[in-house]
């Protein structure tokens, strides 16, 4: 099968009678990484295979979601080091801005402090004493996970190398005029005191209230509707349809808006929706995005009503209340003027929150830095339709393109301390200098740098080159560059992945940062649900390593990956993986006690029995199967393909049917034990991406040899024995079935039953001594009565159950089984005899009755052969 090149010592280790994880996993990372078998070279001669991993951020910890596609990533890179491919697997770790500086600011909090009192260097340095103390414990759990990360080359969107990365870019793009500072509405939050993205703002549908206002008097009125009245203190004028004729007299006319001594024009904007509610809009443009837009498009003033934390700042008797509490006032003070037409409440409509502290987002007119992505989004869309990058499944491409196709100038520039702080010097002149990493920054009296920092996303767009060393160009670019795979939640196409093909393709002249996009779905309780602090079903992986171990925490999140799909886990299925490794554990502890080995050559076909040359093929079957689902990405079915042939036909079928070959010794046995330890040696190579602990732990002892990390990948040599395949079905379809009347007739497995086999002429005879094993059959004996009689295979199987069974109770048993199989074909029939019903009925619903009544007759003919066969009361 494979060729093992690994040396091997003198001696083997013995396995212990029990797999204790706790004892295993810990140890044997460390050893992985003492020897190196994670650090890439770029010198190497072997071609490369690079995997960056999304960087968490440094406030955060190991949760599901995060160990889910770890043990993907890792599985991937695992394999393709085995196969021979130089692999890298760089990890690193995201500033976070806005979570990290929140975190610093709760802890100044607890002290009586705010960032103000430390003023801005002191803060930073405050943080960056928080990273040192606090951050990073992500990375640490990774290696409790297995993670195979090339620790040498850690990186951290603060570092050095990676700020140059980010003042390099930033230069570029400000100097080809794809970068610029104007003033828009931004989304705001009160809270966090920042700007943000549209991406980070989460809608929800929230209660409030819709009031209708009258605006003007007389004659020239207007009413208005809104759920946010207090913003009408910023109105500059009210909007209407041109071609609405209930207002056409009113357009160009000024009207008084109400609670203030000034009046505001009425304009005619297609914007406005005739139909919807009166026709009339109130305009704010400083505070609504849509307005700001109509303001442009008719020169309208921008009038700021609030401060940076909510507050009114208008003078008069709403000045200096929270917008929530002038809201009400607001209402109130129009209501005593008879200006409310109308009110509904509750009103759900949908609300904008801050994704990280859930504050409601206030839009706000503010001057900001912006990158201009129209020609960047195009690049990023055309790489994808021209086939130069992958997106797995394909059809997630849609997501990618809706996005792409209608992305809007990205808002860079946060308000924060904590960050990489815009390269831009302002002088006393009006000057605007923007500084790249090897430029002299302007300096004296009146210059100053803007105190904004960037967008997160903007340092972490870089991620798949400013890792590797660019700008400059190191061993690293040249070797791992483009990074072959990225793999991540779905969720971030449009924060990360869209980012990253916009400046891989601008910062290095068209090529790509990866030639796949392997999307995966997200994480959810054992129903299928969310998982959130607040529904209470939030899960630490860590808990679960701790119980079962991480290998059973692995191949349960594998198992449950495909492609694009959340993936639904529950405890139950963590214990069920514990259970494949103790079963993969005790059945090696078998295959040494009983002389398994690789050493040596394979012994020749016909050296070997039909159930070894049996295995084999399906050996190199399930190889060929397990490369191809690699290559599309199907985890859930390579793990399921994995589990299926090794405890069942490796564990339950070959070791169980070898028993009595390895018990009998002689050569037959010696060829066994070899064909044993070929299929435990390839099959433990298969598992180790997925579980890599165990498989390391029986591999060195099967073999004795250094590591699974550094040992082959198995190939398909294309051995395959239809005719022996065929032969061992025959023996599973004898063993299944005479369990199952076993089982119909209420014996315990271990039971042992007096059995008379007539196989001769057929190809199960060299079976007999392994069949009658596996079926717990003894010889005939002298007064041996067959009371039961069962032909399958081509063969007879005759039992007799004297004395073994209560006939009379499994008769009355059976009786009643037979009685609701007859009653369910009876009911199938008549509905499948129903002309009326056949018309009308849906065809998959006449394939399901079909399909019950073929079950019905089967169940039938078996339960009347079952009573046949019954001993005589």
């Amino acid at each position: 099968m494979t060729e093992n090149t690994q040396q091997q010592p003198a001696s083997v280790p013995e396995l212990p009678t029990q797999y204790a994880p706790a004892e295993v996993e810990g140890k044997l990372y460390e050893r992985w990484v003492e020897r190196g078998y994670f650090t890439a070279d770029a010198k190497s001669e072997k071609p490369p295979y690079t995997i960056v991993i999304p960087p968490p951020n440094v406030t955060g910890s190991l949760h599901l979601g995060h160990a889910f596609q770890h043990t993907l990533m890792d599985a991937l890179t695992r394999r393709k080091r085995m196969q021979g491919y130089e692999a890298l697997w760089l990890p690193g770790m995201d500033h976070a801005g806005i979570a990290t500086q929140n975190k610093v600011e709760q802890q100044l909090a607890e002290e009586g402090k705010s960032r103000h009192d430390l003023g801005r260097e002191e803060f930073v340095e405050r943080v960056w004493q928080w990273k040192e103390e606090y951050g990073g414990k992500i990375l640490g759990q990774m290696r409790r996970l297995g993670d195979g990360v090339d620790w040498s080359r850690e990186r951290f969107t603060m570092d050095e190398g990676l700020s140059k990365a980010v003042q390099t870019i930033f230069k570029r793009l400000y100097d080809d005029e794809l970068i610029y500072r104007a003033e828009r509405i931004i989304n705001w939050c009160p809270r966090c005191l920042t700007a943000i993205s549209d991406i980070e703002v989460e809608y929800q549908e929230d209660d409030g209230e819709l009031v209708s206002i009258r605006y003007g008097e007389g004659d020239e009125t207007l009413v208005v509707a809104t759920t946010r009245a207090e913003t009408m203190l910023g109105d500059t004028a009210v909007a209407v349809h041109p071609d609405d004729e209930r207002y056409q007299h009113l357009v160009g006319k000024r009207i008084k808006l109400p609670l203030t001594d000034r009046t505001i024009p009425v304009v005619a904007d297609t914007h406005v929706d005739p139909e919807f509610g009166t026709g009339a809009v109130k305009v704010t443009p400083a505070h609504d995005p849509n307005d700001f837009a109509i303001g442009q498009r008719h020169g309208l003033e921008s009038m700021t009503i609030m401060d940076e934390r909510g507050v009114i700042t208008v003078h008069g008797p709403f000045q200096g209340l929270d917008r929530f509490e002038a809201r009400s006032t607001v209402v109130g003070a129009l209501r005593s003027q008879g200006r409310i037409v109308a009110e509904k409440r509750p009103y759900l409509h949908s609300v904008g929150h801050c994704s990280r502290c859930k504050t409601t987002i206030e839009p706000r007119l503010s001057m900001q830095w912006w990158v201009k992505v129209e020609p960047l989004a195009k690049a990023a869309g055309d790489a994808v339709r021209d086939g130069r990058v992958k997106i797995h499944p394909e059809d997630m491409s849609k997501r990618y393109f809706d996005w792409v196709d209608n992305m809007h100038d990205w808002c860079i520039s946060r308000q924060l301390w904590w960050g990489h702080r815009i390269p831009v010097w302002y002088g006393p002149n009006g000057e605007v200098v923007c500084a790249g990493p090897d430029d002299e920054a302007p300096t004296g009296e009146g210059w100053t740098q803007d105190t904004d920092v960037l967008d997160t996303w903007f340092s972490s767009g870089l991620w798949p080159f400013s890792t590797l060393g660019w700008p400059e160009q190191t061993a690293d670019l040249k070797k791992f560059y483009p990074t072959d795979v990225l793999l991540t939640g779905h969720d971030i196409i449009f924060f990360w992945v869209a980012r990253m093909m916009m400046f891989g393709l601008y910062a290095m002249d068209g090529e790509v940062p990866f030639k796949t996009i392997a999307l995966t779905g997200l994480v959810r309780d054992e129903r299928g649900k969310k998982m959130s602090k607040s529904f209470g079903n939030v899960v630490d992986p860590l808990d679960w390593m701790d119980a079962y171990g991480s290998d059973a925490v692995r191949f349960t999140l594998a198992r449950g990956a495909n492609p694009g799909t959340d993936v639904p886990i529950g405890e139950d299925w963590v214990q069920a993986s514990r259970n494949f490794a103790n079963k993969i554990w005790n059945a090696t502890r078998f295959a040494l006690m009983n002389g398994a080995t690789v050493e040596g050559p394979l012994p020749e076909p016909s050296e070997m029995s039909a159930t070894d040359r049996w295995i084999l093929s399906r050996l190199n079957a399930t190889v060929a199967e397990v490369d191809a689902y690699y290559e599309d990405f199907q985890f859930a079915k390579l793990s399921d393909a994995l589990y299926h042939f090794a405890w069942d036909e490796v564990f339950d079928w070959y070791v169980e049917l070898s028993k009595t070959t390895f018990f009998g010794g002689g050569e037959p046995a010696k060829v066994s034990a070899r064909v044993l330890g070929e299929v435990l040696d390839v099959t433990l190579r298969l598992l180790h991406p997925v579980v890599p602990f165990v498989t390391e732990t029986l591999w060195t002892s099967l073999t004795g040899k250094e590591s699974l990390v550094v040992a082959d990948w198995p190939a398909d040599s294309g051995f395959r024995d239809e005719a022996a395949e065929r032969e061992i079905e025959l023996v599973q379809r004898v063993v299944t079935e005479v369990r199952r009347f076993r089982s119909d007739q209420g014996l315990q497995p271990g039971q042992k039953v007096p059995a008379r086999l007539d196989l001769a002429g057929t190809a199960l005879a060299p079976h007999e001594p392994a069949i009658r094993q596996l079926l717990r059959l003894q010889p005939e004996g002298e007064g041996f009565h067959a009371t039961a009689s069962l032909p399958v295979a081509g063969a007879t199987v005759a039992l007799d159950l004297s004395g073994t069974i209560d006939v009379a109770a499994e008769r009355k048993r059976l009786a009643k089984d037979l009685a609701a199989a007859e009653k369910e074909r009876q009911q199938a029939h008549a509905k499948l005899g129903n002309e009326a019903f056949l018309a009308k009925a849906p065809d998959h619903v006449v394939a399901k009755i079909r399909t019950r009544l073929a079950k019905a007759d089967e169940d039938i003919a078996r339960i009347q052969n079952q009573l046949a066969n019954l001993p005589q009361a």
